[in-house]
């Protein structure tokens, strides 16, 4: 294969929205909740990759625009946040603790179950901000001092699992206030997560995309403070 016509950022561009078509075909297909659009986009990219010894900075130059589009993307949620302003002032305590408990328990939950399990310090300071958006992560990574590779990888497994098992945690648990349901799918599966709250209900979505950005805020204060359960 002619590598110089791969490196462009058009490569990478192709390659990723193609993809994620191919996952997203394949999902209204089966219907099955593992078969993740954003899931199966991932693995079939990593299987042309590797199967044709693809360099990955070909393929990070049309990524990296993608990776710039995150947090315009993550903003746009406002808008399903401005049409259920009115139950964000009624609820806006519960949200408030709400967002404070589960930021609080994904760190603390991540740096035990890390212990526990051996991982190393720098894995696990890259693990702690898995449960908060892309941007947010990679920027919370550096200041703690890890691996925002690392990060974004484990943003990426929170959020899809989020996606998948939301749907039947909520019915498991019998959790039927959408207010309740949106602000735990946000917390703990950030915006991919809310997108599978928006399929529940416009104000699961919108609780859920609130959450993110407080839960975001909570984390970037608080994770530092629990640096020292690592070393």
């Amino acid at each position: 294969m002619n590598m110089s016509i791969l490196n462009t950022p058009l490569f990478g561009l192709i390659l990723t929205i193609a993809s994620f078509h191919i996952g997203l075909f394949i999902f209204k297909k089966t219907k099955l909740p593992i078969f993740n659009p954003l899931l199966i986009g991932i693995v079939l990219v990593m299987i042309i990759i590797s199967s044709f010894k693809i360099p990955l900075d070909y393929f990070r130059k049309g990524g990296d625009y993608l990776t710039f589009l995150l947090a315009p993307a993550t903003i746009s949620l406002a808008l399903p946040l401005y049409k259920q302003l009115d139950k964000l002032k009624k609820n806006f305590i519960p949200i408030i603790i709400g967002s404070l408990v589960g930021a609080v328990t994904a760190i603390l939950s991540t740096i035990f179950l890390g212990k526990i399990l051996g991982i190393e310090d720098i894995l696990l300071l890259s693990f702690m901000p898995k449960s908060i958006t892309t941007p947010l992560g990679i920027e919370l990574s550096k200041v703690l001092g890890g691996i925002p590779a690392i990060t974004i990888f484990s943003i990426v497994v929170t959020g899809i699992s989020g996606n998948i098992l939301a749907p039947m945690v909520c019915k498991f648990f019998k959790i039927k206030n959408s207010v309740a349901r949106g602000i735990g799918i946000g917390i703990s599966s950030h915006a991919v997560g809310t997108a599978k709250a928006l399929e529940m209900g416009e104000t699961e979505g919108a609780m859920s995309a609130l959450s993110i950005v407080i839960s975001g805020i909570i984390t970037f204060i608080v994770a530092p403070i629990f640096i020292f359960l690592v070393s």
